[in-house]
C-alpha cells in the first residue's frame, strides 16, 4: 500500500478549505492524505504591501522548500500567486478546475439594495482592496471612489465593512465559494473587469521528476482550466509581470476556440491598455505570449516600469 500523500498547504482558512477540497477528491479516488500547514513569508508579512516586499512567490517559498526537504509530496496554491516562471526543480503536477473567475463587490450592510455593482456606490465611497490591478480598474471606471488598501484574509475583509471603516471591498468570487460564505455579493463582468490570471484556478505543485506523485493527483487535473491556465501564465510571463502588478488576463473556450483577453493598467487608471486575440486551443501559450506582445508595442512595458516606481517612492 501507497504511503500518505503529504498535501501542503498555506495556513490560511481560505487556503486550507481548498486544499481541504482538493484532498477530498484525491481520497475518494482511493489515496491517503495527510495534511501539512506550512506558514509562508506572504502570512508572516500581513500588514506590508506585497507590492513593496516583492510579490513574486511570496506565498509558496516555504512550501516549495518544504517539496525540496521532502517534507510534503504536494503543495496546493492558488493559481494567481504562482510566478508564471517556476524555479527550477519544480512543475505543475495538475491544474485543478475553475470556479468562478470575476471579481464581486461586498457593500457595508448601509448601502445594501439599489443598482448592482459599481454604479450602486456613492460618490467618494471608501473601497477596500489589496490589489493594484483592481485599484487601477476602479480608479479608471469610477475615479470619484476612494480605494483604500487593505491585506489580510476574507474574514478580515469583511470585518472592515462591520466596523464602519469601508463601504464596500473588492475579493475574488472564488475564495467566497469555496469557503461557502453566504454573504450579499456582486459580481463584476469578466469583459468590462477583468481578472487576475489564474484566478479561480488551483495549482498543484510538485518535485520535477516525481512522475509516481504526478499520477497519483491526476483526478485534480481539468484540462480546461490548464488551456487557460497556460494561455494566461503565458501573458504575464512575456510581461515580466509579477502577481501584484496592475495586470490582468482572461482566457476561455468559445466555440472550440480560445479567447484571450489581457489588460495593462497605470495605477491611476488613466492609462489602461488591452488586447483580445483568439486560437486554436492548442496554442494556448503562443496566444497568451501574442497578447502580451500587442500590449508591449502598445507601451505596456512603460507603464509598468512607471508603476514600479511609483511604488518605491511612495
Amino acid at each position: 500500500m501507497s504511503a500518505p500523500l503529504r498535501v501542503g498547504t498555506r495556513g490560511s482558512p481560505l487556503a486550507r478549505t481548498q486544499s481541504g477540497q482538493a484532498a477530498a477528491i484525491l481520497e475518494a479516488s482511493g489515496e491517503a492524505i495527510q495534511m501539512v500547514v506550512v506558514r509562508t513569508s506572504g502570512d508572516r508579512l500581513s500588514e506590508v504591501s506585497l507590492a513593496k516586499v516583492g510579490g513574486k512567490g511570496l506565498f509558496i517559498k516555504e512550501l516549495e522548500e518544504a517539496l525540496l526537504a521532502d517534507e510534503i509530496d504536494l503543495a496546493i496554491h492558488s493559481m494567481k500567486d504562482v510566478p508564471a516562471t517556476l524555479p527550477e526543480g519544480f512543475i505543475l503536477g495538475a491544474v485543478g478546475a475553475r470556479v468562478d473567475e470575476r471579481d464581486v463587490l461586498v457593500r457595508s450592510s448601509e448601502l445594501q439594495g439599489g443598482a448592482d455593482g459599481l454604479s450602486g456606490l456613492p460618490p467618494r465611497a471608501r473601497v477596500g482592496t489589496g490589489s493594484l490591478r483592481r485599484r487601477a480598474q476602479l480608479a479608471a471606471l469610477r475615479p470619484d471612489l476612494e480605494v483604500v488598501a487593505i491585506r489580510g484574509n476574507v474574514d478580515t475583509r469583511l470585518g472592515l465593512l462591520d466596523s464602519g471603516d469601508l463601504d464596500a471591498v473588492m475579493l475574488a468570487a472564488a475564495g467566497i465559494q469555496r469557503l461557502g460564505l453566504s454573504v450579499p455579493v456582486h459580481p463584476l463582468a469578466s469583459e468590462t473587469f477583468l481578472p487576475a490570471a489564474g484566478q479561480g484556478i488551483l495549482a498543484i505543485e510538485i518535485r520535477a521528476g516525481d512522475e509516481a506523485t504526478r499520477r497519483r493527483i491526476a483526478p485534480l487535473h481539468d484540462a480546461a482550466a490548464a488551456t487557460a491556465a497556460a494561455a494566461e501564465r503565458a501573458f504575464v510571463h512575456t510581461l515580466d509581470a509579477s502577481c501584484t502588478a496592475p495586470v490582468a488576463a482572461w482566457c476561455r473556450l468559445e466555440e472550440n476556440q480560445l479567447r484571450c483577453d489581457g489588460l495593462v493598467a497605470s495605477l491611476d487608471g488613466q492609462q489602461i491598455l488591452r488586447a483580445t486575440l483568439t486560437s486554436e486551443p492548442a496554442g494556448a501559450a503562443a496566444l497568451g505570449k501574442e497578447v502580451a506582445t500587442r500590449l508591449l508595442e502598445q507601451g505596456a512595458a512603460e507603464i509598468l516600469a512607471e508603476v514600479e516606481r511609483a511604488i518605491w517612492a511612495g
